[in-house]
């Protein structure tokens, strides 16, 4: 039996790595950000809410952090209007009209405002030998299921030092996280 094809939009994805994915699986994918795709392929450079009524079935969101992850719980002091805004992002994506969405967000404040995730997984989860604790929010979807667990439990993206590129180097998503997503949400798992 076939697998139906899915329209994907992979939003706020500048790597491209979860497009990539369900492309090889057969999908219509898209990523979509601010910034360029580093890998070259379907990809809108805006904003995601110029597309997202654009009749897609499936939608994975990696909604920036910087004001929602508890990590930078010390830097909200005085930035309430920014806090205030990443939440309403976020919301929006929730309440995006498409019928499957999954949110992804490191530990942090939407777990109080919104609700808690469904779900929390780890890079060592999907053949990555380190820790990110992650949430996922999911609608119409399974539950991701631990598909290489490895050993190692390095937490480089906590240790990463400073640098321009840093922001981009702790949002990039994993390979294999991006690999089980399409495996399970895409029909072939």
């Amino acid at each position: 039996m076939a697998i139906k094809s899915l329209n994907v939009l992979v939003a706020c994805e500048f790597s491209g790595i979860v497009r990539e994915e369900f492309i090889k699986r057969g999908h219509d994918a898209i990523s979509c950000d601010l910034l360029p795709t580093e890998i070259p392929g379907p990809h809108y450079q805006g904003d995601v809410f110029d597309i997202i009524n654009d009749g897609f079935d499936l939608m994975i969101a990696h909604p920036p952090c910087t004001y929602l992850a508890g990590s930078g719980a010390r830097w909200w002091q005085g930035r309430q209007e920014e806090q205030a805004e990443a939440i309403e992002f976020f919301m929006k994506l929730v309440n995006a009209p498409i019928d499957k969405i999954c949110i992804e967000n490191p530990v942090g404040i939407m777990s109080t405002i919104y609700r808690k995730p469904d779900q929390y997984i780890q890079p060592y989860e999907h053949g990555h030998g380190e820790t990110k604790k992650t949430g996922l929010w999911l609608k119409n979807l399974p539950l991701l299921i631990p598909s290489n667990v490895v050993d190692g439990r390095e937490p480089r993206i906590h240790h990463m030092a400073p640098g321009k590129d840093r922001s981009k180097n702790r949002s990039r998503s994993y390979t294999g996280i991006a690999e089980a997503m399409a495996n399970r949400w895409g029909g072939n798992d």
